[in-house]
């Protein structure tokens, strides 16, 4: 036992007491004074005391978010809320509880060949930006149900990781295209330098959406064919997206209105209350109402 603290050895002695053994005899076998094993134990109480309410903070906000969150996120969270806590703590009271966040698994190709202009790859997986609105990103993803399949066509802020608008229909065609960014500039309709980055599908070849992009004074971006990284961060937002609210759900969703509505909830939510480390643990509404606020 020589290489045990005081602590240890007090939680040791305190078992054994629990199962009959007199306490004298102990701190004798243990070289402890008494008054030494009534404080550690006073001490670990209160860490378990500690940590008891902290497990209640954890599992809270795990909930909170459909369990959702990770060590990262949850850790974040709780200092949000005023608690000093390292990420092991929290590591180590979440797999204690058998708390878990989730993990990313198929992909739409929209890549029909060249049936319109390709743009050249102006982002060139420089994803950095110095403030919002001044590279968005856009992609379309697939979901399969019993009753069918429908697209996601959102676009995504690369400053704030916001989701500025989306269209969420059964085919995916022009008019999904025309309903998306009929929604992002009516929200944003002073973007004249704007980088706007897709890969090469066919809805980002075609005229019309050339042309939209051009009236408003934003310059066109694709990357490189078949090249997923050149888009990674929207890519990471379908995977995140699909994890935490799709898979395992699919059965869930008897129809393409619930379906949709369920979209609309978890986007709600990802804007206005998902905290990230990119945004400095703030939402990516805060984010981009913070960054627009201080320049």
């Amino acid at each position: 036992m020589g290489c045990a603290t005081q602590g240890e050895k007090a939680a040791i002695i305190k078992e054994l007491r629990e199962k009959g053994y007199q306490l004298k005899y102990l701190l004798r076998a243990m070289h402890m004074a008494k008054s030494t094993y009534y404080f550690e134990i006073s001490k670990n109480d209160i860490v378990a005391e500690r940590n008891q309410e902290i497990l209640e903070e954890i599992k809270s906000i795990f909930e909170i978010n459909k369990r959702r969150y990770g060590v990262r996120r949850v850790q974040h969270e709780l200092i949000n809320r005023g608690y000093k806590v390292n990420h092991k703590r929290v590591q180590r009271l979440m797999h204690e509880a058998g708390l878990a966040g989730k993990r990313p698994k198929e992909k739409y190709h929209s890549y029909k060949g060249e049936v319109g202009k390709i743009a050249d790859n102006v982002i060139d997986r420089n994803f950095g930006t110095t403030a919002p609105l001044q590279k968005w990103t856009t992609d379309v993803s697939q979901f399969n149900f019993s009753w069918g399949k429908c697209y996601l066509s959102p676009i995504l802020d690369m400053a704030s990781n916001e989701i500025i608008s989306y269209d969420l229909a059964l085919s995916p065609n022009m008019e999904q295209i025309k309903r998306m960014l009929d929604s992002a500039f009516q929200k944003f309709p002073n973007l004249k330098g704007l980088i706007f980055h897709s890969d090469q599908g066919w809805q980002y070849q075609h005229a019309y959406y050339r042309n939209r992009l051009s009236e408003h004074g934003i310059i066109q971006s694709m990357s490189r064919k078949g090249n997923c990284y050149d888009n990674c961060i929207m890519e990471t937002f379908f995977g995140r997206m699909k994890n935490e609210m799709y898979y395992g759900y699919e059965k869930d969703f008897k129809s393409f209105e619930e379906f949709s509505t369920a979209v609309e909830e978890y986007i709600d939510y990802y804007n206005n209350n998902r905290i990230q480390a990119k945004t400095k643990w703030m939402t990516p509404v805060q984010y981009r109402k913070s960054s627009m606020c201080s320049a």
